[in-house]
Formats: C-alpha cells, sequence, structure tokens
C-alpha cells in the first residue's frame, strides 16, 4: 500500500469553507487506499497575528515564550481538519509536533529537525487512521517547543515523507506549482512544470516562499519526489526531482524584505574582533549573508539580513558594541537562476544592460555555475523584474 504525505498551507486552511475543500482533496487519496499522513500550517493569517500580539508587548519576545505562543496556529488548524475528516466518515487523529515525535536542536524561531521517532505516527497508520501532523513545531532536549521558522511545515512534510519512507510528498497552497518569479510581482511568470533540487534550492534560499529551503535540502538527501500544486486548481504542479534540464534561466527571485547593514568604528581592526563581531551573530542565531570586512587598517564590516531579524541585531549592537557606528539602508536583491547561466554570457549582458538603461545602483554581485545575485542600493520597482524576465525567459 502506497503512503503520501499532503501539506497544505496557511491560505488552503484559512477557513471552514476551504478546510471543506482540503476534505475532498484528502478523499481523493483515501479513495486510492493509501496510507495519508497530513501536515497543516496554521490558519491564514494567524501566525502574523500571533506575533503582532507578541511584539504589542515586547519588541524583542522572550524566543522560548514566543515558540509556545507560535505552535498553537497549527494546533488549532490540524484539530480542526481532524473533526472535519471524522464527521465525514475518514477515521483521522492529530497529533502535536511532540506528540508525533519531531525532535529538533534548540534554536527557537529557526529550529533543525535533528530525528523523528515515527512509532506514533506509525502505530495510527496501522489503525487505519488518516494522521494530521501540526507543521511548523517540534520539542528539544529540554522538552522546549521549537517553531522551525517562515515555511517550516514544509520542512515537516518532507522530513515525515524521508522517515516513513513515503512513495510522494504533495505541498499543497494557493499557487498551483513553481513559477519563474513573483506571480503577484509581474503578469508575465510563467509556471515551471519540472526542475531539480539544486535550482529549487537557489530560488528558496534567495526568498522566494513557494517552498521551505530546508524542505529541498532534506528530498534531495534522501531523493523524495516533492510536488508542489494548488489546493484549488487542479492541474499537474511542479515536480521537483533530481534532474536537471539544459542551461536557461528557470526563475528571477526579487527580494526586498533585506536591510544592508553598514558597521565602521575608528578602533583598530584585528582578526580577533572581526571573529567576535560574527561570532555573536551565530550565537543570537542571527543569520547574516554577503558579511565583508573592506578595511585592513579599521573596522569597517557590511552585510545584509533580513528585516524580520533586524530589531534583535539592532538591540545586539546597542548592548555588546556602543562604541561602533551602523548605517541602514533598505535594498533588492535579484537573482537570476538556472544551472549552468554562468557560462552564457549573453544572460550577463542582457542584465546590465537593464542595469544601465534604468540607471540602478549596484552595490555588490555574485556569480556562481547556477546564480547571479546583484544587490542593488535602494528598492528598486516591480517593473524591473518584469523587464528582466521579458528578456531572459522564452
Amino acid at each position: 500500500m502506497d503512503t503520501v504525505v499532503l501539506k497544505f498551507g496557511g491560505s488552503s486552511v484559512a477557513d471552514n469553507i476551504k478546510l471543506n475543500i482540503v476534505a475532498e482533496k484528502i478523499k481523493e487519496f483515501y479513495d486510492e487506499n493509501k496510507r495519508i499522513v497530513i501536515v497543516v500550517s496554521a490558519q491564514g493569517k494567524t501566525t502574523d497575528e500571533l506575533i503582532k500580539e507578541a511584539m504589542s508587548l515586547s519588541s524583542v519576545p522572550n524566543e522560548r515564550e514566543l515558540d509556545v505562543l507560535l505552535s498553537s496556529g497549527e494546533q488549532m488548524s490540524m484539530a480542526k481538519l481532524s473533526i472535519l475528516l471524522n464527521r465525514l466518515g475518514m477515521k483521522a487523529i492529530s497529533l502535536t509536533g511532540w506528540q508525533a515525535g519531531i525532535f529538533t536542536n534548540n534554536t527557537n524561531q529557526d529550529a533543525i529537525i535533528e530525528d523523528i521517532d515515527t512509532s506514533r505516527i506509525e502505530k495510527e497508520l496501522n489503525n487505519g487512521n488518516i494522521v494530521i501532523v501540526a507543521g511548523f513545531q517540534g520539542i528539544n532536549r529540554n522538552m522546549d517547543i521549537t517553531t522551525l521558522g517562515r515555511g517550516g511545515s514544509d520542512t515537516t512534510a518532507v522530513a515525515i515523507a524521508a522517515k516513513i519512507k513515503a512513495n510522494h510528498c504533495y505541498i499543497f497552497s494557493d499557487v498551483d506549482g513553481v513559477y519563474s518569479a513573483d506571480p503577484k510581482k509581474t503578469k508575465v511568470a510563467k509556471k515551471i512544470d519540472a526542475i531539480s533540487y539544486s535550482e529549487m534550492l537557489d530560488i528558496a534560499d534567495e526568498g522566494a516562499k513557494v517552498l521551505h529551503n530546508r524542505c529541498v535540502e532534506v528530498g534531495e538527501r534522501f531523493n523524495i519526489p516533492i510536488v508542489a500544486k494548488s489546493t484549488f486548481i487542479d492541474n499537474s504542479g511542479t515536480l521537483i526531482n533530481d534532474k536537471i534540464e539544459g542551461s536557461t534561466v528557470k526563475s528571477i527571485v526579487k527580494n526586498d524584505d533585506l536591510k544592508y547593514v553598514h558597521i565602521t568604528s575608528k578602533t583598530t581592526y584585528s582578526v580577533d574582533i572581526f571573529n567576535n563581531i560574527y561570532y555573536s551573530f551565530i550565537e543570537n542565531e542571527l543569520n547574516v549573508k554577503n558579511l565583508v570586512n573592506s578595511s585592513a587598517d579599521t573596522i569597517d564590516i557590511t552585510f545584509t539580513i533580513s528585516k524580520s531579524k533586524f530589531n534583535k541585531f539592532a538591540g545586539l549592537l546597542e548592548d555588546k558594541w556602543p562604541e561602533l557606528n551602523a548605517t541602514y539602508l533598505d535594498i533588492t536583491r535579484i537573482s537570476v537562476i538556472g544551472n549552468g547561466i554562468m557560462s552564457n554570457n549573453s544572460i550577463v549582458t542582457t542584465i546590465m544592460h537593464i542595469v544601465d538603461k534604468n540607471h540602478l545602483n549596484i552595490i555588490s554581485m555574485e556569480i556562481n555555475e547556477a546564480k547571479i545575485a546583484i544587490i542593488f542600493k535602494e528598492i528598486i520597482p516591480d517593473e524591473i523584474l518584469e523587464e528582466l524576465h521579458k528578456a531572459l525567459i522564452s
């Protein structure tokens, strides 16, 4: 008997009407006599609302308590879906992350799954139950609740699929697959029928919100075919697997959710000072990127950081290094992604022509085998994304 894992995102379970649509989708697999594990996100904007509640009490909420709060959203979804499925004659049971045996490291808001004890899941499947697991959450070695970060329910689904050796993992949302660009930012975006794990990982790492980057990593490691498709439109979606097809631009990601930080000081530069700053970022779980020290004589450090982590960084800077001066910019990072594109000079030429024509100010440019990423000195309009798409993706 085949085993499938189905993950439903927040937009798919946003209200009771949509929960009934989800139930119909589940019934299609149920009628095929498959063993089914469901992973659910919090309903609609529940997580955002919970964060707002916490931020109204503290600009930097206690991280342990924030995870306890945030985990409640998925628990509501799983219980409501289980109630509905049982009423419809589909025997179901809901499990929290810790009841499902999901063990993580100690990091709050961005925990990594270390292991899954699937004995409870397997027991319930063998008893003929549809198993509904709260995504986005687990438990650490201190028996504290942890959450996996934005999109973490994707990772929950693929990790469970890998552990129970599922035949497929389906990621259902309100979009019908992976697109060549964010369709909310450009009308010319096209659905991609199939894409490799490595290309999908680049797309996720650059800020696209279709799939969580760690879910793609897990899928690649255990060769779990992932299908991203719509809950509401019946089509084939996008298949993510190990096949790499062609050396063309597959996707362009525009990320405006970044701050560019420039730290300076007249303090004489030393490796110890630089390392101390960087280790503090690691200890405080601040995932900074594009980190550069531009001077051999003084502190002159630049990097990018997600806006969601900026308040935490600013607090750390004020508490630990008040002698350092910092300036900040709201920026855009555009990433052109496709295996083998580095060897195609016409792609870089086309990009630079559009940059020059629009008088865009570049801070830095990164080129590797599968990605060309440019950081601009300001937030650039979505029309630039559309112009790049028309020029680079046929």
